[in-house]
């Protein structure tokens, strides 16, 4: 049977707001950098393990989209 979580136990429900991850390459491989959407600050880089791997996302923080100039650009 499932059980709610008890009230007051600091657990996040949905998104993380007013930030954004941004996939970058780091020496040949992929990792995320974290960024407040406020003041644009770079925050935070989880960097892969082991060479030439991928990184792993940052947990409920939404994944900036690209915008629409560079994707006309592209045509």
């Amino acid at each position: 049977m499932a059980v709610n979580k008890p009230i007051g136990d600091n657990a996040r429900k949905g998104a993380v707001k007013k930030r954004s991850q941004t996939k970058t390459s780091i020496g040949g491989a992929s990792g995320w950098t974290k960024r407040d959407r406020s003041s644009g600050e770079f925050m935070a880089v989880k960097r892969p393990r082991k060479a030439k791997k991928a990184a792993k996302k940052f947990k409920g923080v939404r994944i900036e989209k690209k915008s629409a100039k560079k994707k006309k650009a592209k045509r």
